[in-house]
């Protein structure tokens, strides 16, 4: 990070915000994982890069996060979503002192147990 006039400027990497807000993500009951699954083929097609279950811009310090969860066959997914939305903003903005302007979550899969033999 600069330092210039007793004034910090931080500078965090994409990708570590993706790691914060899959981690965030990750703490919410009810949460089986993130989707390993490709849910805009496009882009992903375009990119060649293995599809990972958060997506964060950054423009201009304005940070715009997409979610993409398994949730537990049995969860409130509604509940879910929002504690997952509201976890990710309060953990990056707490870790960064970035503002979060919008944090997406999209339900991907629904987690169903292995069924007793």
């Amino acid at each position: 990070y600069l330092m210039n006039n007793n004034a910090t400027v931080l500078s965090v990497n994409t990708e570590v915000l993706e790691k914060m807000a899959e981690i965030a993500a990750k703490e919410v009951e009810g949460v089986a994982g993130l989707s390993k699954k490709a849910i805009d083929l496009k882009s992903a097609v375009k990119t060649k890069q293995a599809f990972k279950g958060v997506k964060v811009e950054n423009v201009n310090g304005a940070i715009k996060i997409n979610v993409y969860i398994c949730v537990n066959k049995d969860a409130i997914v509604k509940d879910v979503a929002e504690k997952v939305q509201a976890n990710v903003k309060d953990k990056i903005q707490t870790m960064t002192g970035n503002a979060v302007t919008q944090v997406n979550v999209n339900i991907a899969d629904i987690e169903i147990e292995k069924e007793e033999e």
